[in-house]
């Protein structure tokens, strides 16, 4: 009984990995993976720098003491630490990584769909003034024909 259920149920499983949007979320996820990498590049190359300026170039030393006295580091720390800077690292990391997908990929794609819109909108437009038109050019034949017939008969 089982041996009739296993190719069936491999069966089912190929075909679930097969459709589109299981293939399509796993495209995404590698080229996520891969772009995650990029991101954090800017962040650690050019922002951490940027902030390195006015104070130190790792964002997770930023903290602030909530309950003193805070020394050390690490197993070894005392006091709590609110920190803060790891926060804000993760936020510019958050804010560039939705940049740089919303500019590069929503805001084209978002764009290109709009313009096939506007073509295809364009093509039904062109398609009903033809049948506005033939249905007008039939009314026509048909008012000429009731008048050739003369005023006694009816439209019916």
């Amino acid at each position: 009984m089982s041996a009739k259920k296993d190719p069936g149920v491999w069966q089912g499983f190929k075909a679930f990995l097969m459709r589109g949007n299981v293939v399509d979320l796993a495209v995404a996820v590698v080229i996520g993976a891969a772009f995650t990498n990029i991101v954090n590049s800017v962040v650690k190359g050019i922002i951490n720098p940027l902030v390195g300026a006015f104070g130190t170039k790792n964002l997770d030393s930023y903290s602030s003491c909530l309950k003193g006295p805070c020394t050390g580091t690490g197993d070894s720390a005392t006091g709590v630490r609110i920190l803060w800077g790891s926060v804000l690292g993760a936020t510019l990391t958050f804010l560039i990584t939705a940049a740089v997908v919303y500019f590069l990929m929503v805001l084209p794609m978002s764009r290109y769909l709009a313009r096939q819109e506007a073509r295809r909108k364009a093509r039904e437009g062109t398609q009903e003034v033809v049948e506005v038109s033939e249905l007008e050019v039939l009314k026509e034949i048909r008012d000429a024909l009731v008048a050739q017939r003369g005023p006694g008969h009816d439209r019916t």
